[in-house]
């Protein structure tokens, strides 16, 4: 059990407050009494808050020149954030490579890095030199996840469970691979996500998007419905948010040429559509191999 009056506990409420993506109260949140040992962590947390919310240029700028590895961890996840994903694998892999990769920030910052630029086998190495960093295993389970290797997600949970199973990270953890699963681990996501999301002090256009993927695994439609229509009243444009109307759309029967048409203005890359596209143009390939033959 951690002490409740320790290091650890001083970054509680700016880490929930990240985890649960709200990330302006991040940014916000008044650090000046934290300790020496806590700066650094917290003035991490805030930047990296800071890219979530557009600002990457800016604090591009302002680490400009940084040399702790953990500022020049953030100062990749910028690049990658402003368009610059070539300079941003090299300064995390050189990152890597050296003592700084045992650092815990400069694994989970790193680790995000090479995984949005498409480097999960790389991510999941560095990420796997954590040393009982739950956010480095919650990132190890979305990774497995969006390779679709279930058992290994499972079995990352069920390891982390006695570092801190009460934790917020570890429920989310759990609630990610619940909705992979199936069946009656639907409902248990659901409650972890809707608690997030309708309680004011924690809920955030992540938290309801979440809520609104378990309310469709669970075939409750408006439900999931008013979850998206509540995040997007918060933050018009939520790509997320468009995307899961887009599915909304799609298994209600309802035309989601309009939602597909927004998701492409929010964010063109987004991995939905990328996805979207990919699987067309095999469709495409694989169709041209049935065409009916018209003889002469």
């Amino acid at each position: 059990m951690s002490d409740p009056f320790g290091a650890e506990a001083e970054l509680i409420n700016i880490e929930s407050h990240f985890y649960q993506g709200q990330y302006q109260e991040v940014v916000d949140f008044d650090t000046t009494s934290f300790s020496a040992e806590n700066a650094l962590p917290a003035r991490v947390l805030q930047l990296r808050a800071r890219i979530a919310l557009g600002q990457a240029e800016d604090v591009l700028t302002e680490v400009a020149g940084e040399k702790k590895p953990e500022l020049e961890a953030v100062g990749a996840l910028a690049q990658l954030k402003a368009g610059d994903a070539e300079s941003a694998v090299e300064t995390i892999e050189q990152l890597a490579a050296t003592d700084a990769g045992e650092i815990g920030i400069v694994q989970v910052v790193g680790g995000t890095v090479l995984a949005a630029a498409g480097k999960a086998d790389e991510a999941l190495a560095l990420l796997q030199r954590h040393q009982g960093n739950l956010e480095a295993v919650a990132l190890i389970v979305h990774i497995y996840l969006a390779q679709n290797r279930t058992e290994l997600a499972v079995k990352e949970v069920a390891s982390a469970r006695r570092l801190a199973q009460d934790s917020l990270l570890f429920n989310l953890a759990e609630s990610w691979v619940g909705l992979r699963l199936g069946g009656d681990k639907y409902q248990q996501a659901f409650y972890v996500f809707e608690e997030l999301a309708q309680a004011p002090a924690t809920s955030s256009v992540r938290s309801l998007v979440s809520q609104a993927v378990a309310e469709i695994h669970l075939g409750r439609t408006e439900e999931a419905q008013a979850a998206l229509d509540q995040a997007l009243k918060k933050e018009p444009g939520f790509a997320d948010a468009i995307a899961n109307q887009l599915v909304w759309s799609v298994i209600t029967g309802h035309d989601s040429a309009e939602y597909k048409a927004a998701l492409e203005q929010a964010d063109p890359n987004h991995p939905f559509l990328t996805d979207l596209a990919e699987k067309s143009d095999l469709f495409d390939k694989a169709a041209t191999k049935y065409k009916a033959k018209v003889s002469a």
